[in-house]
């Protein structure tokens, strides 16, 4: 019998003000192995930040990767992130056996 844990994928996002930081940051992530996929969508943000309410385009990552290497990849992020203080949310998710093991797969194992 299959172990569940072994269908938990690790589901993080994080947004950024422009698509080349977006794109610079899903290469870093992919280059370093901490995510096995990392998805770009455009949207639009509003929120207050420094007493003053912002409407603002972003792009949003969403980074599929292992739950194991939450640190790994969140120590990277930190490295990497062009905000002050990035949105970093983080869940996780029952996959299909197969997406899950391709995953596991595709991100390499935290030193």
């Amino acid at each position: 019998m299959e172990d569940c844990k072994d269908l938990d994928i690790l589901i993080l996002t994080t947004t950024v003000g422009s698509a080349a930081d977006a794109e610079r940051m899903a290469r870093e992530l992919m280059e370093q192995r901490v995510a096995a996929c990392v998805q770009i969508e455009t949207l639009r943000s509003f929120y207050h930040w420094q007493g003053k309410l912002c409407d603002e385009a972003e792009w949003r990552l969403v980074i599929k990767a292992v739950p194991e290497g939450s640190d790994r990849l969140r120590a990277l992020l930190a490295q990497i992130h062009p905000y002050e203080l990035p949105q970093v949310v983080a869940w996780t998710a029952r996959a299909s056996a197969d997406y899950a093991a391709w995953i596991r797969a595709e991100v390499a194992p935290s030193p």
